[in-house]
């Protein structure tokens, strides 16, 4: 991995390291109709920083959060399936992955118990998750023992989630919707984002409830295919912030480090994303391709609803190379990438963003495949100047930048792949406010990534 500049100039910027991922899957069968499932990440980590516990956390969840290179084993997931056939049900109980859509608004393992019905039409899901049980440890009481920044709310986290998939000849449709309720706010702190062990951009609202539904589908028409998805967000922030100022996440303490780190509203949430991928077969060894996305902003970080595009995402809805290619280092403890990566506090995924792309991929040979793109990128809403004080209502702007990307894959043999790719952003104005405060700095910003894959 190779970066520069990401700060645009600000501070200098120049990253050079290496990532290796060895990533094991066991499921063990016990007949058809019975499996243990397990993913393990066995000696994960940069190249050049030892394996050693975090200095600044203090919490065996804040130990979990950043494993990315400190552990030389970690469980993924870990559940249990079992389908019961004369129900036509098929039960995952443990830690798995959740996830609806193309990944906009939930990608995560999370504890809890799924339950996949196979029904005339299509596939019901219906599950329940234990996102988080408040302070580390069993209480559920409102008033408990104070954790070491303070806080004392023991209420815990829930997700309940319902999905129908839908096949219509050449269209697979995916219905989904969502319930987040977090019970632990009583001390001001809500998971999300307090509970995070990574930095948000900044003026984000916390979550203490949230509801999704939305859309997506996949359709194949002549030599067109299509991917799209679009879906609500609403909920609440009962948390009723009058300073801006709050924890900075991947510090432990109880020092308020983070003077920017709140959205002030009215306790009302509302979002949205809307995305929609193109690929045309112009020949069978090239494909000319669009996408166009839009996610919903803030128009005002002081005061009225608060926005909220999703509810806990890995990072992996790609769309640039540089501005939201951001594979954050939660539950998959992947290094994070592109400049919505928690030192550049840039968006992520459609997070106030609306773009366009045109992409084309040429087979070369049978082994090189070639992809290159240009984009166009605006903010949804107005990203304000600001400084330590807070943000500058008079000073805003919508030009997130401009950005070309290019990617190159070489099949040395099968199941292994060379992988080289990059890509050069151009920033707005709406960037260097997001991401430094002002204009002053105008630096383009560089990627270049290098991968060797092997799949078995």
């Amino acid at each position: 991995m190779w970066q520069r500049d990401f700060r645009l100039g600000a501070i200098d910027y120049r990253d050079q390291y290496l990532v290796q991922m060895f990533r094991l899957n066991f499921t063990f069968n016990y007949g058809d109709n019975v499996k243990a499932i397990t993913r393990f990440d066995l000696g994960q980590g940069w190249w050049g920083v030892d394996n050693q516990q975090p200095t600044y956390v203090g919490s065996g969840s804040g130990t979990f959060d950043n494993k990315d290179s400190k552990f030389f084993l970690h469980v993924d997931q870990a559940y249990l399936w079992f389908n019961v056939a004369d129900w036509s049900t098929a039960f995952s109980i443990g830690r798995f992955q959740w996830a609806v859509g193309n990944r906009l608004v939930l990608d995560n393992n999370y504890d809890g118990v799924a339950a996949d019905f196979n029904i005339a039409t299509g596939a019901l899901k219906l599950g329940w998750s234990r996102v988080s049980e408040g302070l580390d440890g069993l209480s559920d009481l409102e008033r408990t023992g104070a954790d070491q920044r303070g806080n004392f709310d023991g209420g815990d986290a829930d997700l309940f989630l319902a999905s129908y998939s839908l096949p219509i000849d050449k269209t697979k449709l995916e219905l989904y919707g969502m319930y987040y309720l977090d019970g632990s706010t009583a001390d001001t702190n809500a998971y999300l984002i307090d509970g995070l062990f990574y930095n948000r951009p900044r003026f984000t609202p916390q979550v203490t409830s949230l509801g999704i539904v939305g859309l997506s589908g996949n359709s194949k028409v002549s030599d067109f295919t299509l991917t799209y998805e679009g879906n609500v967000l609403f909920g609440k922030d009962d948390i009723a912030n009058t300073t801006f100022a709050g924890h900075l996440n991947t510090s432990a303490g109880t020092a308020k480090n983070d003077p920017l780190k709140y959205d002030k509203n009215n306790g009302k949430l509302f979002g949205y994303n809307a995305y929609l991928k193109v690929d045309y077969a112009v020949a069978p060894a090239f494909t000319l391709g669009f996408v166009g996305g839009m996610g919903s902003g803030d128009a005002d970080p002081t005061s009225g609803k608060g926005n909220v595009n999703k509810l806990r995402t890995a990072g992996f809805f790609y769309i640039t190379e540089v501005w939201e290619d951001s594979i954050m280092p939660d539950e998959e403890g992947i290094t994070p990438q592109g400049l919505g990566a928690p030192n550049i506090r840039g968006y992520r995924e459609l997070e106030n963003t609306t773009i366009f792309q045109l992409n084309g991929t040429y087979a070369a040979t049978n082994r090189l495949k070639l992809f290159a793109s240009v984009n166009y990128i605006r903010a949804t809403k107005p990203v304000f100047a600001w400084t330590a004080a807070g943000p500058n209502l008079a000073l805003s702007a919508k030009d997130l930048g401009f950005e070309v990307d290019a990617k190159a894959d070489y099949k040395i043999m099968d199941n292994l792949t060379a992988t080289l790719r990059g890509g050069v952003f151009t920033p707005g104005k709406a960037a260097k406010y997001l991401i430094n405060g002002s204009d002053k700095w105008d630096r383009t910003a560089y990627e270049m990534r290098s991968e060797i894959t092997f799949t078995f």
